[in-house]
């Protein structure tokens, strides 16, 4: 473990004390669960990505598919202009 130290304003320091107190923690391990989330959500997240860009894409191509139409994405009635 790395000891650093981080300035806050008092207000966001208070908030801090109260939160650590209320999970019975200090505020050190408090700062270092968050960071620890952030970085693992964020390591998630861009995993995800990869695995959504690696896909190989295809096309409408078999005879009789198509796109959707707006409405039926939507589920909106056809609105017929006068």
């Amino acid at each position: 473990m790395r000891n650093i130290t981080i300035s806050l304003d008092d207000e966001t320091a208070a908030w801090a004390r109260r939160l650590a107190a209320e999970r019975d923690t200090s505020v050190s391990r408090l700062v270092a669960d968050l960071l620890a989330e952030k970085r693992r959500s964020g390591e998630a997240y861009q995993a995800a990505k990869r695995q959504f860009f690696a896909r190989t894409l295809r096309p409408l191509s078999r005879p009789g598919d198509r796109y959707p139409t707006r409405e039926e994405l939507y589920d909106r009635p056809v609105l017929r202009r006068r």
